[in-house]
């Protein structure tokens, strides 16, 4: 990490002096330098996050929670300290409600198949948004077929941001479970959690917030939101792929069944009874992803020590100068005008495939996504097979703005 950033001389946010931090950006792409602006999907990774992988494997590769020996030891410590370092930057209550998993996805199913599983019955009721990503829909979905619940819907109106009037109506004596994302990934809408939650609490249902695509731009602090689960996902953080939070209510944790059965997640087996250890590694079965959840920790500290509220007011200026650049070429549409958005910008050209302009942006340097960002609801309700999306991390610059306005003009040069 550049040492600038915690001495005095740093003074203000320069994307420039983070960008030496990431190797992977100093590039040439089809002879021309790259430009990465898909940070929704992936973020890339600083060099202290690749050699805290490195030193992992090159000095204390062991397993944890089971050896005496030193190498065990240390990878153990390093490991709690990664949890330690997750609860404190979500301000979660304690380190015990930290669960390590794969991802957002898998921490998402875990609670509609382990609190689904002991909670929710035929006729009960589960609430998600029309703007939810595949993997807050589908385990929902999964849990509905086999229990008998019903799924309900909040609509969005046109701008991007969920219709609250509604969702209000959608409330009942039978929600059980409200499942929202905390930022859209296709929309760049923030919707008002905290809001969400405490209708949802008038009612007595439990709050799941998808936060896969805000603890990257902005401060979130679960119990500030008050919800019951949090979930998210290490390699939009700028850390590694494969390693992903849920965090829930101690409570919660303690009378949900385990989502897998397997080493670490017991305290005793016989064949005649299982006792299961104490939360959270009741619910992290087998040998887990040691290196990169240490490697998580490292991310954080990382994105700390620049500052998130920092990172959010420059990214913030940052989507502005976008809209203010992209929206007045010819042809473009801007998908999602919420009033509370940044960070992703996604956008359709008239008459232009989203394919072609990926394909035509990438022979000019310019990584972006496109497709339907797998959230086909959204695509559905803009009358749209697919979009362009443009998304910002702490390393983009005016003039990464500047290089895909000029090559969406050459998508439209290459289509006149």
């Amino acid at each position: 990490m550049t040492e600038e950033i915690n001495g005095a001389a740093y003074s203000h946010f320069d994307p420039e002096l983070f960008r030496k931090d990431f190797p992977v950006l100093h590039q040439n792409i089809h002879g021309k330098p790259l430009v990465y602006l898909d940070n929704a999907a992936t973020t890339q990774k600083p060099q202290v996050v690749i050699d805290t992988i490195a030193e992992y494997y090159k000095g204390y590769n062991s397993n944890i929670h089971r050896g005496v020996h030193q190498l065990s030891q240390k990878a153990t410590d390093e490991y709690e300290k990664a949890r330690v370092k997750i609860q404190k930057f979500l301000n979660a209550p304690k380190s015990r409600e930290i669960v390590l998993l794969r991802g957002t996805t898998e921490a998402i199913n875990l609670v509609a198949s382990s609190y689904g599983r002991k909670f929710i019955k035929s006729g009960d009721e589960i609430i998600i948004s029309e703007m939810e990503h595949h993997s807050n829909i589908v385990p929902w979905q999964m849990l509905c077929e086999q229990t008998g619940a019903v799924l309900k819907v909040i609509p969005m109106n046109d701008l991007g941001e969920l219709m609250m009037d509604e969702y209000k109506k959608l409330l009942t004596e039978k929600t059980k479970i409200v499942s929202v994302v905390h930022a859209s990934n296709t929309l760049g809408t923030e919707n008002p959690v905290e809001e969400i939650t405490r209708l949802a609490h008038t009612v007595g249902a439990k709050v799941l917030i998808d936060g896969a695509q805000a603890v990257q731009h902005f401060k979130v602090d679960v119990q500030a939101i008050g919800c019951d689960f949090y979930a998210f996902s290490g390699h939009k953080l700028y850390g590694p792929t494969g390693i992903g939070v849920l965090w829930g209510r101690e409570e919660l944790l303690e009378v949900m069944p385990p989502y897998q059965g397997g080493g670490d997640m017991i305290l005793s087996v016989t064949f005649d009874k299982t006792v299961y250890n104490e939360i959270p590694y009741k619910f992290e079965a087998g040998t887990p992803n040691i290196a990169d959840t240490i490697a998580l920790g490292t991310a954080i500290d990382y994105i700390e020590s620049i500052g998130i509220d920092q990172i959010s007011t420059y990214e913030s200026e940052l989507y502005l100068y976008a809209e203010e650049t992209i929206l007045p070429i010819d042809e473009v549409t801007l998908i999602g005008c919420a009033e509370k958005k940044g960070s992703v910008f996604s956008f359709k050209l008239k008459d232009v495939h989203p394919h072609d302009v990926g394909t035509i942006m990438d022979m000019e340097g310019v990584a972006i996504r496109t497709g339907h960002m797998c959230t086909q609801p959204v695509m559905k309700h803009f009358g749209v097979p697919a979009l362009s999306r443009i998304s910002i991390g702490l390393y983009n610059t005016k003039a990464d703005i500047d290089r895909a306005a000029e090559g969406i003009k050459k998508v439209l040069e290459v289509f006149a």
